[in-house]
């Protein structure tokens, strides 16, 4: 097993974690099953870390174009965000008695939580491509684009729909400090919402993200001909 599929075992673990933590601890009998999952995913992302420690030491080096600035934004994002809740979930935690104030503790990891699935699903989707390679999936290829995209359009219309009716913009600027999960909706549809909001997401970074790599493409060659023309 090389690197690649490590890493893309480390992402597909991570992405289930979240989704089973952002039900906050009503899906659990005991909160501390919750914190025990926190700690899994925080150990999971430091390896994920480790794995990708180069692209941290060249953060100062080289020129930055806008898919860049973009891939630099959505990590930093995640790394702020997951040293929050590392803070702000031991604070929490049953086993630790020293902290910054339960008060203050939920209310930041809540709002981080929330930023975090955020920039985890945009930094997913600018990878989507690359996980589908390594996976070599094969079995879409006899399925029509078309047919494809209205699928992902549909789930993505969803996903605005969940955004909006979980009141998902509240919880990340703090707007609404405490979690709440309609139990009568119960939580088999929490998580459907959830992921629609994963997908949404994903869809818009991968989008943005090939529109951005494209137009930078274009113009390199642009310049190129450019270069050559005045040579002649």
């Amino acid at each position: 097993m090389n690197t690649k599929h490590i890493r893309m075992m480390i992402d597909i673990s991570m992405t289930i974690l979240s989704v089973v933590l952002m039900g906050g601890t009503v899906l659990f009998a005991d909160d501390r099953v919750h914190q025990v999952l926190g700690m899994v995913l925080l150990g999971l992302w430091i390896v994920h870390t480790v794995l990708n420690h180069r692209w941290y030491g060249s953060i100062f080096r080289g020129r930055y174009n806008a898919y860049r600035i973009m891939q630099t934004i959505v990590n930093i994002g995640i790394t702020l965000c997951a040293v929050l809740l590392m803070l702000s979930g031991m604070s929490m935690a049953w086993f630790m008695p020293v902290g910054i104030g339960l008060g203050a503790a939920r209310i930041i990891h809540l709002v981080s939580s929330h930023w975090y699935y955020i920039f985890m699903a945009f930094h997913l989707g600018m990878h989507i491509s690359m996980i589908f390679s390594t996976i070599k999936i094969n079995r879409f290829e006899k399925i029509p684009n078309l047919l494809i995209l209205i699928v992902i359009i549909l789930i993505c219309g969803y996903g605005i729909y969940a955004f909006i009716i979980r009141g998902m913009w509240k919880y990340m600027f703090g707007v609404q400090q405490f979690f709440f999960l309609d139990l009568d909706r119960g939580y088999v549809l929490f998580a459907i919402d959830y992921i629609a909001i994963l997908v949404l997401l994903a869809a818009v970074s991968h989008f943005v993200g090939k529109t951005l790599v494209r137009t930078k493409n274009q113009e390199s060659s642009n310049k190129k001909q450019t270069t050559d023309n005045a040579g002649e």
